[in-house]
C-alpha cells in the first residue's frame, strides 16, 4: 500500500497537469484545428512545460538549491516556483497568444495565478501543495470545457474527482502535507480558473 499510495504521488506529479489539459482541450474541441498546428503546440508545450522543468530541477540540485522532486520545504519551493512562473509567461506570450486559443491561454493564465499564489505562500513559510494545485486546477478546467462545448464528460470528471482523492490520501500517507495545505492547495488550483472563465466561457 505504502508503494502504491508512493507512486500515485510520482505518476500524477504537477508538472504533467498543464499538458493534461492541453491534450484534453485538442481532444473535445468542435473547431478545426490543422493538426499541423496541434502537434507543434503540443510539442513546444511538452518541452516547456515537461522537459524544461525537468531541466531546470536537475540543475537546481546538482547547484544545492533543492534536495528532492518534491521540494519539502518552502525554501526548496522559491526558485523552482519563480521559474515555473516565468515559464507560463514565456508561454502565454509565444505558443498561446490571447489571439489564438482563448480557453488555452486562459487555463494559462489561471496556472500563472495558481504558481505566484503558491510562491507568495511560500514566502511567507505556508507549503499549500502543489500536487493538488495541479490535479485541481484542471479538473476546474475540464468543468468549464465541458459547459463550453456542451460535451458530457461525467465519467472523466468522476476519474478526475477520484484522482483528487486518491493524490489527498497519497499525500497525506506520505506526511507530505496537513489537511489544510491540501485544502488550500485545492482552492488556490481551482479558483483562478473559475474566475477566467468569465474571460471566455
Amino acid at each position: 500500500m505504502n508503494q502504491l499510495l508512493k507512486s500515485i504521488s510520482f505518476i500524477f506529479h504537477p508538472i504533467l497537469m498543464p499538458m493534461l489539459g492541453v491534450v484534453f482541450y485538442f481532444s473535445k474541441s468542435p473547431r478545426f484545428i490543422p493538426i499541423e498546428i496541434i502537434r507543434a503546440k503540443i510539442f513546444s508545450l511538452f518541452i516547456l512545460t515537461i522537459l524544461l522543468p525537468i531541466l531546470l530541477y536537475y540543475l537546481l540540485k546538482s547547484i544545492g538549491k533543492v534536495k528532492s522532486i518534491y521540494l519539502n520545504s518552502t525554501q526548496e519551493r522559491l526558485l523552482p516556483l519563480f521559474l515555473n512562473g516565468c515559464i507560463a509567461v514565456l508561454i502565454l506570450n509565444r505558443v498561446l497568444p490571447a489571439t489564438e486559443i482563448i480557453e488555452l491561454y486562459y487555463f494559462f493564465v489561471g496556472i500563472l495565478l495558481s504558481t505566484l499564489t503558491c510562491f507568495i505562500m511560500a514566502v511567507f513559510k505556508f507549503k499549500a501543495s502543489i500536487h493538488m494545485i495541479g490535479i485541481a486546477g484542471v479538473t476546474m478546467f475540464y468543468i468549464a470545457l465541458s459547459i463550453h462545448f456542451s460535451i458530457n464528460i461525467n465519467g472523466t470528471l468522476a476519474l478526475m474527482f477520484i484522482l483528487i482523492g486518491a493524490i489527498a490520501t497519497s499525500r497525506l500517507h506520505l506526511k507530505a502535507h496537513s489537511n489544510i495545505e491540501l485544502l488550500i492547495g485545492l482552492f488556490i488550483g481551482m479558483i483562478p480558473q473559475l474566475i477566467l472563465v468569465n474571460y471566455w466561457l
